[in-house]
């Protein structure tokens, strides 16, 4: 079962609630690029314009390319199949992305409900197909949630980050834990276990019994000596916002988020009114819930009768794109504002500088290229859930994903959805363009993990030193290389050699690979063959291991001198390169 991302789209006006001709504002003039389409190699700095506002495009008026777009669409029909064997991933899933306000995908696919038990399908007549308003449980999107609240009490003065969380819960300070900080709970630094041992549900017959076993909590190692992410950091949470407002989470968050932005179906506990469009979850024997429909999956959660820091929300992927967009733009969306442009700075800002592959802000993780993929980046931010959910918001380029699916349906026994999770991402970040500074051709590499491509001169008539140079945008995964080879024996062996490079964000000194996506960039790249002879050959190689992959490499203005004037310029059309996993462009 599929509906079309481009059929979807065209009705996404109506589910959306734009007014008859609603655009974006102009345009921030922050010297980037246009509401037009903005390139990946072109990031913006600051929010979106405030009064820029959803609504649906085709990816080529958006100035996107379509092609890896419809390329994800055609693996999300893989990854709802259960024939497709280990490449199975999910029943059901649906599908956004948005690119400077304009909605370029809007998918569905598979099934929403599909099982009675743990073994059995239902009756195929009774299989209920996954739409684009489909009702998904969040898991632990729903911490963003929790962790805006939180921003908004900051904002206001209810609470402070560098404040012990017992100033608020006196009882928190049992065990040791009078030291943790407002800012350790939301960075996952507080020291705290994983989750309630045991279980809130197994081990406690009540609601406040679950309470206070929340608050007697024992840390597992001191606040601030290493990263832990942490259920437990965000129930606490939950009670430290009811404590300071006098108001439980589920209304704080109807009142303070799903309200101003009229996210209709975003909240906890949804009513049996909408149990049509709810996806189910898992099959249930211990504790015994039978099938999951409308009702949160975390066991936790559903012991605090389904509104818990941690988990709890169910939503749409229209409701999350509101709320993303909001964020883009700095904490407003249609003139109603959530959080001030220094709380929405605050989510974005990394507060684990000293654990370097654990990036967060407040709430949300930054920077995590296992499912942000090619749009990863210091600034970008998002979540995962257990169910298979997925958030992704890249401020550089005003664009977010979002992947809903039930991949708990009709049990947690699956795979892992990070395949789908960075697949979404690495297709938006592909689909926007890179261009040639100053125009004219370049190479393209995007290949996939435990790959090589190479882009190879013919023999050079070199006489003496030799000098190369070429200009280059690089976005991949740290440990995949981008090197500068020579060869004097016919292409039989290979040596790399030492560049330097120049523009914002390039290393410092001399280096023989190049690699990162901290900087989105043109670098200009200098390397010398100190005594080049007839039939050097030159060649750029591209090799990525097994896991994660940024955009890819771009190469441009290729050229190599020796005293006797220009030995080989790439933007003569009249030049060969034997290309192997390179893409010629423009």
């Amino acid at each position: 079962m599929r509906i079309s991302a481009y059929t979807a789209v065209a009705a996404l006006v109506g589910a959306l609630a734009f007014p008859a001709g609603a655009t974006a504002a102009p345009a921030s003039g922050d010297g980037t690029a246009s509401l037009g389409g903005a390139r990946f190699d072109q990031p913006y700095s600051r929010f979106a314009p405030a009064g820029t506002v959803l609504r649906p495009a085709t990816p080529e008026k958006a100035g996107l390319d379509p092609a890896p777009i419809t390329a994800f669409e055609r693996a999300v029909a893989t990854w709802e199949n259960p024939a497709s064997g280990a490449s199975y991933l999910f029943p059901g899933a649906t599908t956004l992305m948005v690119h400077d306000g304009k909605v370029v995908e809007r998918g569905a696919q598979g099934y929403a409900v599909k099982y009675a038990d743990a073994t059995t399908q239902l009756p195929q007549d009774q299989w209920v197909p996954a739409r684009t308003d489909t009702i998904y449980d969040l898991a632990s999107l729903s911490k963003l949630f929790t962790s805006i609240v939180a921003v908004q009490q900051l904002e206001a003065g209810r609470i402070d980050l560098d404040t012990p969380v017992a100033h608020y819960l006196p009882e928190f300070a049992a065990n040791g834990k009078g030291d943790i900080t407002i800012e350790q709970l939301l960075t996952h630094t507080s020291g705290l276990d994983a989750d309630p041992v045991p279980s809130l549900w197994a081990g406690y017959p009540d609601v406040p019994s679950r309470v206070k076993a929340i608050l007697d909590a024992k840390p597992i190692s001191p606040p601030d000596t290493r990263y832990l992410y942490s259920d437990l950091n965000m129930l606490t949470m939950q009670l430290v916002l009811q404590k300071v407002t006098g108001k439980p989470l589920d209304t704080l968050v109807r009142e303070h988020i799903a309200g101003p932005l009229h996210l209709t179906d975003t909240g906890y506990n949804p009513p049996a009114s909408k149990l049509s469009r709810i996806a189910a979850t898992e099959y249930e024997a211990s504790p015994p819930r039978g099938m999951l429909r409308g009702e949160v999956h975390d066991e936790n959660a559903w012991a605090l009768n389904g509104v818990a820091g941690h988990a709890g929300v169910f939503s749409t992927v229209d409701d999350l794109a509101v709320l993303a967009q909001t964020i883009l733009n700095g904490g407003v969306y249609r003139g109603h504002r959530i959080l001030g442009e220094h709380g929405v700075r605050l989510l974005e800002q990394n507060f684990n500088q000293a654990f370097p592959d654990d990036s967060h802000g407040l709430g949300f993780e930054l920077d995590q290229i296992w499912y942000m993929g090619g749009l990863s980046g210091p600034r970008t931010l998002g979540h995962t859930g257990y169910t298979g959910t997925s958030l992704v918001i890249d401020p550089a380029s005003r664009s977010f994903a979002i992947l809903l699916t039930n991949r708990v349906h009709p049990t947690r026994s699956t795979p892992s959805t990070n395949p789908a999770r960075r697949g979404i991402a690495q297709a938006l970040a592909k689909a926007m363009p890179v261009k040639a500074p100053g125009g004219g051709t370049s190479w393209y590499s995007g290949q996939g993990g435990a790959t090589t491509s190479t882009l190879t001169t013919g023999p050079l008539a070199a006489s003496g030193p030799a000098g190369v140079d070429f200009t280059t945008f690089v976005n991949t995964e740290s440990t995949d290389r981008v090197y500068l080879e020579a060869s004097t024996d016919g292409g039989s062996t290979w040596s790399a050699l030492p560049m330097k490079v120049t523009g914002t964000g390039a290393p410092s000194n001399e280096v023989t690979s190049l690699s990162g996506q901290a900087v989105r960039a043109w670098w200009h790249v200098h390397a010398e063959v100190p005594a080049a002879s007839d039939g050097l050959q030159l060649r750029w190689r591209y090799t990525t291991d097994p896991v994660y992959e940024g955009r890819g490499v771009n190469l441009t203005g290729l050229t190599v001198t020796d005293a006797s004037g220009v030995l080989l310029d790439s933007g003569d059309p009249g030049v060969a390169l034997n290309a192997v996993g390179w893409q010629r462009l423009g």
